[in-house]
This record gives structure tokens, sequence and C-alpha cells, in this order.
């Protein structure tokens, strides 16, 4: 007897006859995906090739976008070949059961919050400033108006969400979203060429700075050090496995799925591979872990404080935009778990609104309370987005229950599993010896 399919993320199996389906572009799909891809990862990238440098960190970003294709192609395979299973929950059930559908809702809405958290924060921060290493970065607002009680972090943060989030939260589809996605790749791009106007004026006085090529192991840099910087790289690059169900449920040719899952996974390559180069160039060792801190001291840009403000603006906005794709999926997900057997989230009016309040208001509390998770969102990319992206679709493949998969998939699989569980344990251990050596 077969387990109940859940269907998590999505519609029930037969969806109301008023609901729209099937209504989105090949386009649109490319621009949610990638959306969900180029987050709050990409300015993270910097510090990962001074650790890995230039061609290893590009090596990297090439084998994990490869990996990432792999194991979205398990799950569009699995999906739907019973015609019960049309959602990465209705999969992971079919192969595991009520078990496996809880498993992978448990890690959606712990990597989904941890990282709408982190949005806000990061948005906070470049509003309202910061303070690292008992140094205060002042943020936009206070370069332009001074330091004002409706200026502090608590005040622009609630502002933004609002009556910039909220509004994007109440489009019932995400296809509504497919124009703002839209725009933030769009700023994405404009923040690239950006900080590469930059990077060529640096270039040209002669103050860009010297680049490792490789890894350097002196001064006792440790070989496990390499590993804390693949999680970045797959909690960057591995978000897309969480959306491409409801992105493929409103396709008009869902077989054009896999395309756009390649054109989203080679935008962000090229993101990514731009912004740590150049942000490299620019800062050199002394890049921060988030790169917006370097675009809080003095520039040797043109324009100076104009051009250090569009850069952080570009990118808050940027965030501020990828958030609704985001919180899409987490209240899907918290909806699927407390109402399994409601109808269509987005047929019940109350119940969508509600979700959406509670959720975002804990988001927010959560981000003015606490105001620097780095190392909880270190901890998250090596257990929940690991076991998202790379277990859970490697567990369908070698459990099989079609009898579908090759000895090249479950060669796949097996590699693909192994790499996720052996990185996610060095990159923790790593992580835990570096916090407590610090404080020792």
């Amino acid at each position: 007897m077969k387990p109940e399919i859940s269907t998590t993320l999505l519609p029930k199996t037969n969806p109301p006859e008023n609901e729209v389906s099937g209504v989105s572009s090949i386009s649109g799909a490319v621009f949610n995906i990638s959306t969900s891809m180029v987050g709050a990862g990409i300015m993270s990238i910097p510090a990962t090739l001074k650790v890995l440098g230039i061609i290893p960190g590009f090596v990297v970003i090439i084998i994990m976008a490869f990996l990432v294709e792999v194991t979205v192609e398990f799950l569009l395979r699995y999906t739907n070949y019973s015609g019960e299973a049309n959602t990465y929950g209705g999969v992971m059930a079919e192969s595991f059961g009520k078990f496996g559908s809880v498993a992978l809702q448990i890690c959606i809405m712990i990597s989904n919050l941890g990282a709408l958290i982190i949005y806000l924060i990061i948005i906070g921060d470049v509003l309202s400033g910061s303070q690292s290493d008992g140094v205060l970065h002042s943020g936009v607002l206070q370069e332009c108006f001074g330091f004002h009680w409706w200026n502090e972090r608590a005040y622009s943060v609630l502002f933004i969400v609002i009556f910039v989030m909220l509004p994007l939260l109440l489009l019932p589809r995400v296809e509504s979203l497919a124009h703002a996605s839209a725009v933030s790749i769009l700023l994405a791009v404009v923040f690239v060429v950006i900080i590469a106007g930059m990077a060529v004026y640096a270039m040209l006085e002669g103050q860009t700075q010297e680049l490792k090529l490789f890894p350097d192991f002196s001064d006792g840099f440790s070989y496990f050090n390499l590993f804390t910087t693949i999680p970045v790289m797959a909690t960057a690059l591995s978000s897309c496995h969480v959306t491409i169900h409801p992105v493929r449920a409103e396709l008009e040719d869902q077989s054009n799925m896999r395309s756009a899952v390649r054109i989203s996974l080679a935008l962000s390559v090229v993101i990514y591979m731009a912004v740590g180069f150049v942000g490299y160039l620019l800062f050199g060792e002394s890049i921060m872990a988030d790169m917006l801190v370097n675009f809080d001291q003095t520039s040797n840009s043109p324009g100076g404080l104009l051009v250090n403000a569009i850069v952080r603006l570009s990118y808050a906005l940027h965030l501020m935009l990828v958030f609704p794709v985001i919180f899409y999926i987490l209240r899907a997900n918290v909806d699927e778990m407390i109402f399994p057997r409601k109808s269509l989230l987005a047929s019940d009016t109350t119940r969508f609104v509600s979700i959406t309040l509670v959720l975002l208001a804990f988001v927010y509390f959560v981000a003015i309370a606490l105001p620097n998770i780095w190392y909880f969102f270190q901890f998250m990319g090596s257990t929940t987005v690991a076991c998202i992206a790379f277990v859970f679709p490697g567990a369908i493949v070698l459990r099989d229950i079609h009898g579908i998969s090759t000895k090249i998939d479950r060669t796949m699989a097996i590699i693909v599993v192994i790499l996720a569980a052996v990185t996610s344990v060095v990159a923790i251990s790593t992580n835990l010896y570096s916090s407590f050596g610090n404080t020792s």
C-alpha cells in the first residue's frame, strides 16, 4: 500500500476549477529561480575566494552548480512519475512515507526562516548601520540625515516590512512575483556593474589589491578551513530546490523546467564569479565576511560616499525583492504542516493573511532582537541546506521505488550524499574549534 502523498509547497492534486495554472512563461520561471539563488550569499563569495584562491574558488562554484543541476534533475524525474507526487514533499512522502515529508518540511522551515532573518538583518545594516568588533559602521540613513530616532534599526526595518514586504507577500501566487524577481536580478546586475566600474577605476589608479590564485597555507592556515567555504557556496546556489515545484506547476509547458533551471544556474554562476572576483580585487585580504562592511569604509572610487551608498542600497533593494519568493515557500510549508487537510491556502483569505502576518512578525522581531546570527547561518548551511539540496535528492534516487534510476544515477547519488555529509561535519567541527579557540 502506497503512503499518503503530502503535497508540500503546492496545491493538492486536484485544484479548484477557478484556480489558474499553467500561466507562467519560461522567462518568468528563470527570474523566480534565479532570484532564489542570488540572495544573501552573494556578499560572502569574495571572502570565500580569499580563503580558496581565485582558481580553486571558481572551480568550486562550477562544481556546486553541476551538483545542484544533478540533484534538481533527480527531483524532476521522480516528480509526478506515479501521477501522485507533484511536489518535493510529495516525492519524499512517496519514497519515505510521512517521516520523509515531515523531515523535509522541518529543514525547509528552519533554512528559510534563517535566510529571511538574515535578509532583514542585512537590510537593517545597510539602512541603520551596525557594530562590528567594537567599530560603529553608520548606515545610509545616518550618513544622509544624521542620527535620529526614526532611522534606528527597529523603525527603518519596520517601515520596509510594512510598506515594501507586506504588499508583495499578500500576492497569492508565486507567478505574481515574476516582475519583482526580474527587478531583483536587474539590481544584482547593477550591483556587479557598479563594483566592476570601481575596480576599473582602482586599476587605472594602481590601487587594486594583489590576488591569490591558490590558497596560502602559511601562517598556520589549516586545510580544514577550506571546507568552511563550501556551505556558503551550497547555501547560495542550492536554494532553488524548494522553488522548482511551485514554479514548475505554473509553467505553460512543464517540460521547459529543466531548461529554466540550467539558464538560472548559468546566470547565477556568472554573477557569483563576477562579484567574487571584483570584490576580492577591490579589497584583497581586508575583505570581510559581509562585503558590505568594506563599502562602509573610505573608498578610492569616484563619488566616494555616494557610490558606496548606491552599492549598498542596490543590494538591499535586491534582498527586499528576494524576500517574498523565499517567504512564499516558508508560508506554504507552515500551512501544510499545521493545516494538512484544509483547502488551497490562496483560496482561504483569512488563513492566508493570518499565517503571513504571524510569520512576518516573527521574522521581524527575531531580526531586531538578534542583530548578528552569521554563525547560525553558517551552521544552517552545513545542516538543513545540505539535506534539502543533496542528501534528500540522493536518498530518493537510492531508494528508487519506481525502479527508474541507472547505475550512473546511483553512483552520483552516493557521491553527492557522502560529499555533503563529510563537508558538513568538517565545516561544523572547524567552526566549533575556531570559536572555542578564539574564546580560550
